[in-house]
């Protein structure tokens, strides 16, 4: 899989910042306690397992963009922003019962079976679900620290910091209105796309982008730029995922063909069948979406509704048209950016786009 110039070499510097930072985490809680050696395991093979690194990079180039010079302080900094990732994460995959991530099990059913095969007393998957959710917090614990503690000037972190701490509530805003648009079998539109903003769009590529501009010092105009691109470009982002959710390779994605479905993620593809199927199609996503014993058949036939309804294709067409407003903010901003990040930029957003990050 193909990636924008440069974003390999970031990968494996943002991967050494990881590595370091968790063995130092791992030194002090294997120091409480030596039973506390499988959690810092589990969250090395999380966090260090796979990832494009997707958020470090749109906050790095946001930074050079904005005219900051290149150094580990920085690239440790936005290293942080994979720690608020991986835990999302858990706690999601937790919430959606998910069993897989990258091809691993996810850390609920990782410990559920720690549980099992030590012949513990109680519930497996009570455990399981006790020790996602104290991971996924911890993550979120360090993330903070890793942001403050990186070696950037305290004036630049002060000045990032209402960036960081939106990042972190518009993401928990947004995971808190996807769980209620499942429960209220809210199928509109209007809906899923606000979660598709505050849940992903703002958290993956604005809100980096923001960070980045504010650790380098960035001017109102920029990041005005930078919203402009982001926003609509993380939209594009979070849509695509929604169509790899239902049609994806399992061996690209590294979850389960379907899942999306069994899971019965309202997402504006879901929305788009839902608003132009007939009666018959209907009671078909009605009685199957979300059913978690959902086999292959059923997985087949949810999908031929989506590209029957035309929900496919609106999707698509919607993912082309953001993928344009996207290219002309960046164009209009040329001048405010770095011509280096700009590059850097727009390679990223194609990458974005067609799911090569």
């Amino acid at each position: 899989m193909s990636t924008p110039n440069g974003h390999q070499d970031l990968q494996v510097r943002v991967e050494r910042a990881l590595s370091k930072f968790l063995s130092r985490q791992r030194d002090r809680l294997t120091g409480i306690d030596s039973e506390l050696a499988p959690v810092c395991e589990a969250a090395e093979i999380f966090i260090l397992g796979g990832g494009k690194r997707i958020r470090p990079a749109f906050a790095y180039w946001g930074f050079r963009g904005a005219g900051g010079e290149d150094g580990d302080a920085v690239v440790a900094c936005v290293s942080a922003l994979e720690l608020l990732q991986a835990s999302a994460l858990m706690h999601d995959d937790l919430m959606d019962g998910s069993d897989t991530r990258r091809g691993e099990p996810s850390v609920h059913r990782r410990f559920a079976l720690r549980h099992t095969s030590s012949g513990w007393s109680g519930g497996a998957d009570d455990f399981g679900a006790c020790a996602a959710i104290l991971l996924g917090d911890l993550c979120m614990t360090w993330s903070d620290e890793m942001f403050t503690g990186a070696g950037m000037p305290d004036a630049a972190v002060a000045a990032a910091r209402a960036d960081f701490d939106w990042m972190r509530t518009e993401v928990s805003a947004g995971q808190y209105l996807d769980v209620l648009t499942q429960a209220q079998r809210d199928t509109t539109s209007a809906r899923a796309l606000k979660v598709a903003r505050y849940k992903a769009a703002k958290y993956t590529i604005e809100r980096p982008l923001l960070i980045g501009a504010a650790l380098a010092g960035g001017s109102p105009e920029l990041r005005s730029a930078y919203s402009a691109f982001g926003l609509p470009l993380g939209e594009a982002f979070q849509l695509r995922d929604d169509v790899l959710g239902v049609f994806g390779d399992p061996t690209q994605t590294g979850k389960p063909a379907g899942d999306d479905l069994r899971e019965g993620k309202h997402t504006f593809l879901v929305a788009g069948a839902y608003e132009a199927a007939d009666a018959a199609q209907l009671r078909v996503l009605d009685e199957r979406l979300g059913d978690r014993e959902l086999d292959d058949a059923g997985v087949a036939e949810l999908r031929d509704i989506i590209v029957a309804t035309g929900a496919l294709d609106r999707t698509e067409r919607r993912i082309d048209t953001l993928a344009e407003q996207t290219a002309t903010a960046l164009r209009e901003a040329k001048a405010l950016i770095e011509p280096r990040a700009c590059q850097a930029l727009t390679e990223l957003a194609e990458a974005a786009v067609r799911r090569q990050l």
